[in-house]
């Protein structure tokens, strides 16, 4: 009983834990704005980048922000977050 118990356990915290690593960067309807393409491999130009990130609703752009400024979850986004360093962040 008490192994089922762990077990259980152990499975509610990695489903817990898995959504939380999920985070603002990481979603596609979030950062597709900012790509040229739907690969999401070419960045568009400073100026329409600018307008993306304006035209983004004030809690998803505070989320990246967030993100950004912690050095484990920016790095796989080290290019977007230095745009948006550029930037001042938010407006």
């Amino acid at each position: 009983m008490n192994f089922k118990n762990i077990c259980l356990g152990a499975l509610a915290l990695a489903m817990v834990s898995g959504t939380a690593f999920a985070g603002a960067l990481d979603e596609p309807d979030n950062m597709a704005p900012f790509f040229t393409d739907a690969s999401m491999k070419t960045m568009k130009p400073k100026a329409e980048f600018k307008a993306a990130w304006d035209a983004m609703a004030k809690d998803k752009q505070g989320a990246m922000m967030k993100e950004c400024q912690d050095a484990a979850m920016s790095k796989p986004h080290a290019e977007f977050c230095a745009n948006l360093q550029a930037l001042g962040g938010a407006n």
